[in-house]
């Protein structure tokens, strides 16, 4: 099926699942047990897509749900063994590394050629270069392009451009290639190695492919303009052996591409399936209506006509007068009733902390809750995280230059709330409040290099200004904290993931009281503390058997505990505070998003609020990886010049822009003139430079909204 967004594509993906899934008696006999394999591209749509499934057939059909990296991953993990004879691994149970954990190693296995500048390219940071080097390796993975080929590829495509030089890809070449020994000799796996075993060990092998036949009897892909190469090269594979599949595909999305995905290698299954093609009701969208004219419009200004009436414009000089214009735009109309809050979204090229905050505080001192989409924020902003790893500095030695006084105050604060020692819900104030924090740690807190600690509050000369409650508070986690500290010098703590886990459940209950943004930290930063020590135990084997004199069994946990703080405190890793989808139906709230979460999202609102619709963003804020385009099958192996990167971000705007159109849809009604799209720009951006982006003729041309709000609707 093939057709824009919105177009009922999945619809009939689903009931061509179900018309496929009534039992037929020509069904071979060796397959009777097998069951579907249906695909996803990403985690959100595969349990909105699983969900409908079940629905459909009222959970009597089973299947597997997955997505492309998700589906590679447990099969690498599960045919380990087969691997390890095949390749002569160690044999170990795998384990795979998260994003920053894989960045920090690679950065220590590659000390040397960063620090004599051989890894190095003219104006990026070290950070920034160790993260290109291993996207390249995914890329080369997602595309079956061998990791041996990788210097040639970026020599060719390169040529004495982009800063580099043939001696530097080279080295690029050199380190991955170091990288995937080391890791395979550890049995860590990246997404990177893991689907480059996929893809040329393990689904070529003919043992392999006789349990993957047998285990499956259809195949399922929505969405596969979202998928890299090598899933073509896996369907393929399933259709040659008679397995019949079903796909979607929207010409109009490709949303990664540049990050992996490869939309005109998966066009390719058309050749082996009937297409059909799937339209959009009449007037169903803005998109419908108008969508091929604009992108005509943006690439021929001097054509452009007066806008329909349902692209309205909002201007001002300043981004702030714009993004208070914005929301009381947004809410005049909801208090009017002319839409509802769930019907508006707000969606940017980059909606910045401080966009956000400003439309979120306007809107809800409105009465108009909001929906921030993925609205990540690091581990480190939250004050619980902060006071756990301030917590694991006092207990465990040699951390004193991980401490400041101020931390040690705020988690005094933040270890005192009321529900932790009286059960209530946080609407009293902590026992000990920032002033007596600050008091206590001025005069009871020792900053030692190698044992920092707390002194009992008598140590302070006027302690009873504390009062009663504060001192019980402090002298109860002093206890707690000198217990813990007696426990790690006797060896009784197992790992920091112990000590954590037991500093939530006594301080915080388990968590189970809080509100679910600081649950999520918690939840991540456990999560994250759990992963870092199961690959700290797993070096910590594994060096000692590899390199006896480099064992990293000689480092000291106080050491290991110092790069764990320093790893959040770089501000690497974030928690979603809000859940992926709204609990107990549609949320009833006004949508904040980026491009690429909206089009993830497959999101459609009445009316759409394109912020920053002047910004050179929409047309170079695509954020393709590194070397992406020159791992794509129709690269033609020439160099990559600036007229291709343009070009390549000129298609990529125009599919950006029938997406989002497509997407400016009346669920509800699907008439003519229910929805709208207003274009909001400052002249100057956030630094006060003047904005000039290729949007810049529609939102001259389209109907202010002043005018537009005196009509009546």
């Amino acid at each position: 099926m093939s057709g824009s967004a919105r177009s009922g594509k999945t619809t009939r993906l689903i009931d061509r699942f179900c018309a496929w899934s009534q039992p037929t008696p020509i069904a071979p006999q060796s397959v009777s047990a097998a069951i579907a394999l249906v695909f996803a591209a990403n985690g959100d749509n595969r349990l909105e897509l699983a969900d409908r499934l079940a629905e459909a057939t009222q959970g009597q059909v089973p299947f597997d749900s997955t997505t492309p990296l998700g589906f590679f991953q447990d099969e690498v993990i599960l045919f380990y063994p087969l691997l390890v004879e095949k390749l002569g691994l160690p044999a170990q149970f795998p384990l795979r590394l998260r994003p920053e954990t894989e960045q920090e190693l690679a950065t220590q296995l590659w000390s040397e050629p960063l620090e004599s500048g051989r890894l190095r390219q003219e104006g990026v940071p070290d950070y920034y270069m160790v993260r290109r080097s291993l996207d390249l390796l995914q890329l080369a993975a997602l595309a079956e392009v061998p990791t041996e080929d990788i210097a040639t590829m970026l020599k060719n495509g390169f040529a004495g451009q982009e800063g580099g030089s043939d001696a530097l890809w080279e080295c690029i070449g050199e380190v991955l290639l170091q990288w995937r020994e080391w890791c395979l000799e550890r049995g860590l796996l990246t997404y990177g190695i893991l689907t480059e075993l996929y893809g040329r060990h393990l689904l070529p092998d003919a043992t392999y492919q006789q349990h993957l036949f047998r285990r499956y009897n259809r195949l399922f892909a929505d969405d596969v303009d979202e998928y890299p190469a090598i899933a073509q090269t896996l369907f393929t594979t399933l259709l040659d052996h008679g397995i019949p599949g079903c796909f979607t595909f929207n010409p109009n999305g490709s949303l990664r591409l540049g990050l992996g995905a490869d939309p005109e290698c998966l066009v390719n299954l058309a050749d082996r399936c009937q297409v059909e093609p799937c339209t959009q009701p009449v007037d169903a969208s803005l998109g419908a209506e108008w969508g091929a004219a604009i992108v005509g419009w943006v690439d021929e200004p001097f054509l452009l006509p007066e806008l329909p009436a349902a692209i309205q414009g909002i201007q001002t000089t300043s981004r702030a007068q714009l993004l208070r214009q914005t929301a009381e735009t947004i809410a005049q109309a909801i208090h009017s009733r002319q839409v509802e809050p769930q019907e508006v979204a707000v969606i940017g090229p980059g909606l910045d902390a401080i966009a956000r905050y400003t439309l979120k505080e306007i809107l809800m001192n409105r009465g108009i809750a909001v929906e921030s989409l993925s609205d990540q924020q690091p581990l480190i902003s939250s004050s619980l995280v902060r006071s756990l790893l301030t917590l694991l500095a006092l207990v465990y030695p040699g951390l004193g230059h991980r401490l400041t006084s101020d931390a040690v105050a705020e988690m005094l604060v933040v270890l005192s709330q009321p529900a932790v020692f009286e059960g209530q819900t946080g609407l009293e104030l902590a026992a000990i409040d920032p002033v007596r924090a600050g008091l206590l740690t001025d005069h009871c807190f020792v900053s030692d290099l190698d044992r920092p600690h707390l002194l009992p509050a008598t140590h302070f000369p006027r302690w009873d200004r504390l009062g009663f409650r504060a001192t019980q508070s402090y002298t109860a986690i002093l206890q707690w904290l000198e217990a813990q500290i007696l426990q790690q010098q006797q060896r009784l703590i197992p790992s920091p993931v112990t000590l954590l886990d037991r500093a939530i459940q006594h301080f915080f209950y388990g968590g189970s009281h809080l509100p679910y943004d600081q649950l999520a930290a918690l939840r991540e930063l456990m999560e994250t503390a759990q992963h870092y020590w199961d690959v700290d135990k797993r070096l910590r084997q594994s060096d000692t058997q590899l390199a006896p004199t480099q064992a990293r069994s000689e480092m000291p946990i106080g050491a290991t505990v110092g790069q764990f703080i320093q790893l959040l405190q770089n501000g690497t890793i974030t928690a979603d505070p809000y859940p992926a989808r709204p609990v107990g139906g549609t949320s009833q709230a006004v949508t904040l998003a980026t491009i690429f979460q909206y089009r993830s999202n497959r999101r459609a609102h009445r009316w759409q609020f394109w912020l920053d619709a002047g910004s050179s963003l929409w047309l170079t804020g695509g954020g393709a990886l590194f070397g992406a385009p020159l791992f794509l099958q129709s690269w033609s192996g020439r160099a990559w010049t600036a007229a291709d990167a343009l070009a390549f971000d000129q298609q990529r705007l125009q599919r950006q822009l029938l997406d989002l159109l497509g997407r400016v849809s009346d669920v509800k009604h699907f008439s003519p003139g229910n929805h709208r799209l207003y274009l909001c720009h400052s002249d100057l951006a956030t630094n006060g430079q003047e904005q000039n982006g290729p949007l810049l003729t529609l939102v001259n041309r389209a109907i202010p909204v002043t005018q537009e709000l005196a009509l009546e609707v």
